[in-house]
């Protein structure tokens, strides 16, 4: 919601209530706000290619795997109707009755990702696999006790600022999807609420990037994080130490 809301209000607004910076902002406070909702729960899964990545490690168990995906799809896809009724007249007003995926007065974007028209297919699948590479170098980061990870507490708004900087730095070309979640769900919704099939074939039939890239990218993110960090942490220091040594943790 956080995040659809503030793409809808740079694009109905006309670049007056905001900028690409307040959408990656918008994103990047969505992403703290759902690890701090769901992260007691089930350690916040928001995203398929990360869930999926679990499964294959042996992190999380297959048989929860269709749970999270449906609670994913259904959170993302309730998102998109919240923010396509709560900006219902300013898209009337800005499209005249008339959704579309491309053209002078496009919205599809809002929902979902589009590729930039001068980005080639191998081109834009590149910038999805790389920047959700680093999403998951990231997390694996924050997350990393045996090396320097985050202060306990920190976690959520520390990811939210890594999707921020994720937006800053590799939103250009796609819009940044990293997340098959995050983009086929929204992208459903469009097709049935007005926009129609163009949502599927637009881009070169660019839906299906955002849905295998991030799960390579995922995938290739926890491998750089296994060879050039995780191997070489120093093991975690034992509790038991003798009475009255103080435990002196480094690096």
């Amino acid at each position: 919601v956080f995040g659809l809301s503030s793409v809808a209000q740079v694009v109905l607004g006309r670049g007056d209530f905001g900028q690409h910076l307040s959408i990656n902002l918008g994103f990047g406070i969505g992403v703290t706000l759902g690890i701090h909702a769901a992260g007691g729960i089930s350690g916040a899964h928001l995203n398929a290619a990360i869930t999926l990545t679990h499964c294959i490690l042996g992190n999380l168990p297959w048989r929860k795997l269709p749970a999270y995906l449906i609670g994913q799809f259904l959170g993302s896809f309730t998102a998109a109707a919240t923010v396509f009724g709560l900006y219902y007249d300013a898209l009337y007003d800005y499209t005249k009755g008339n959704f579309t995926v491309t053209g002078p007065t496009a919205t599809a974007s809002i929902f979902s990702t589009y590729p930039a028209p001068y980005v080639s297919l191998p081109g834009a699948f590149f910038t999805e696999f790389t920047a959700t590479a680093m999403l998951l170098l990231g997390i694996l980061v924050i997350h990393d006790e045996k090396n320097n990870g985050a202060l306990k507490g920190t976690q959520a708004l520390l990811t939210g600022i890594l999707v921020l900087g994720i937006g800053l730095g590799m939103g250009l070309n796609t819009g940044y999807a990293i997340n098959p979640s995050r983009d086929l769900p929204p992208r459903v919704f469009t097709a049935i609420a007005g926009w129609g099939m163009d949502v599927f074939t637009a881009g070169d039939h660019w839906f299906w990037v955002p849905l295998t890239a991030p799960i390579l990218g995922s995938l290739a993110g926890v491998l750089i994080h296994k060879l050039f960090i995780d191997f070489h942490n120093q093991p975690a220091p034992e509790s038991g130490n003798e009475k009255g040594q103080p435990v002196v943790e480094t690096s």
